[in-house]
């Protein structure tokens, strides 16, 4: 019997959709499907090397495989300055690079625990005004004295889910998961030189129980190292627990690449804060704005990123840490979970403006990823950021300039110059 799927246009116009029945009909049947499954696609596989695919003789390859295919040369992509074989572990297919633009900000000057002195601040970004903004916002937490810096917390999560047969049992289960939490902590750490197992928080839903497992990962950011920790010490569960359970590595609840308000509360990463007290005459002489001018529009924003429900109550945290996540070789998509932000202001008794931000799932390291190319060196070793110990420093750095960009911004837009700049800065002129 043949299946009937009606597909109506308006005008021949397509896209635009007619709920009268009397309007030309398609009808494709079984047969007509079946038919078009059985065609063979005309497909071109990317050229590949399975021995070695690091090599420039491979991405040159590539590159004449996609003048073929579309008629594009890449004389820009295929210029660079570093030997291919460096990549193994980083990409795959390679072809060549994107040159993004680094511009320099600074100095800033930083008052933290890891991170004390002067800092010159690497920022990769095609966005016209940024690192003239953050520059400017730089300059003047420099001459109020600088930013304080404290990293409180820190610890990189895989949260795999159970499944049960009931409820009842999934609290037995989780029962037997904290008094076997030594044996599981052991399997984890198998798997890792540097990764440490310090908690597991469990939620329980219905039959499931999510278990949120708690990591140290050094200077790494870690979302890999604990991803094979963790399954290790699943594994190490399922042949231990006395009755069949169930397993998926991750239930969702670590929110990897996603913000979320869980790792607003209980940290994902590094939980940094950056601090700093303005003062008027420098408020004035820089931004060309009243401290508390800037204190009352402060608040009036915080009332519309609550109203928007708003990941933060900030201006513009994704802008600097994309530029450095860029800049230093961090996985460019964390900056979904790191932007998130929690801005606090208070006027003090002497006219000044106490100001901090909190940047509770701040994901950065100074090991693996992209830490370990050629640029990403070089702007690291710019912040002083290559020794080993060096990732709670980057992550100070990071609070630091966020905190510089917000009064930047919000002064621009007291002010009245904010768009006046991207005009002036932002767009090309012919």
């Amino acid at each position: 019997m043949a299946a009937m799927v009606s597909l109506t246009y308006v005008n021949d116009e397509p896209g635009m959709v007619c709920a009268s029945a009397s309007q030309m009909q398609i009808a494709l049947t079984q047969e007509d499907m079946m038919t078009r499954t059985n065609q063979p696609t005309q497909r071109r596989v990317i050229p590949r090397n399975k021995e070695n695919d690091y090599i420039e003789a491979e991405a040159a390859k590539r590159r004449e495989f996609i003048r073929e295919q579309t008629g594009v040369d890449l004389p820009h992509v295929s210029n660079y300055a570093f030997d291919p074989s460096m990549l193994q572990g980083n990409i795959e297919n390679f072809i060549g690079v994107a040159q993004v633009p680094i511009g320099l900000a600074g100095p800033l000057r930083i008052n933290g625990e890891h991170a004390c002195g002067d800092f010159y601040i690497p920022m990769a970004t095609t966005e016209g005004t940024l690192v003239a903004s953050y520059n400017r916002g730089m300059r003047l937490m420099t001459e109020c004295g600088g930013v304080k810096t404290t990293v409180v917390d820190s610890g990189m999560q895989r949260a795999p889910v159970f499944v049960l047969d009931d409820a009842l049992q999934a609290r037995e289960f989780g029962r037997w998961v904290d008094e076997h939490f030594e044996a599981i902590k052991a399997a984890a750490e198998s798997t890792t030189r540097f990764g440490k197992l310090e908690s597991i928080q469990q939620f329980a839903v219905g039959p499931m129980r999510y278990l949120r497992c708690n990591y140290a990962t050094g200077d790494a950011a870690g979302q890999n190292m604990v991803g094979k920790a963790t399954l290790a010490a699943c594994q190490w569960i399922k042949q231990n627990y006395p009755n069949d359970v169930r397993y998926i590595l991750s239930g969702n609840v670590e929110t990897d690449k996603k913000h979320s308000r869980i790792n607003m509360l209980l940290t994902r990463g590094k939980r940094v804060v950056a601090e700093t007290v303005l003062q008027n005459e420098a408020m004035k002489n820089i931004m060309g704005v009243e401290l508390k001018d800037l204190f009352a529009a402060r608040q009036i924003s915080m009332v519309g990123a609550f109203m928007a429900g708003s990941a933060n109550n900030s201006a513009h945290t994704a802008n600097g840490l994309a530029a450095m996540f860029i800049a230093t070789g961090q996985d460019a998509a964390d900056v979904a979970e790191s932007h998130a932000s929690i801005s606090y202001a208070q006027l003090l008794d002497n006219g000044d403006l106490y100001w901090s931000i909190t940047l509770p799932s701040l994901i950065v390291g100074t090991r693996g990823g992209g830490t370990g190319l050629a640029t990403q060196q070089e702007c690291l070793a710019m912040l002083g950021c290559t020794a080993d110990g060096s990732a709670d420093k980057l992550a100070e750095i990071c609070g630091a300039v966020v905190l510089a960009g917000e009064a930047s911004l919000a002064s621009a837009v007291l002010h009245g110059d904010w768009v006046a700049s991207h005009d002036r800065l932002g767009r090309h002129h012919s």
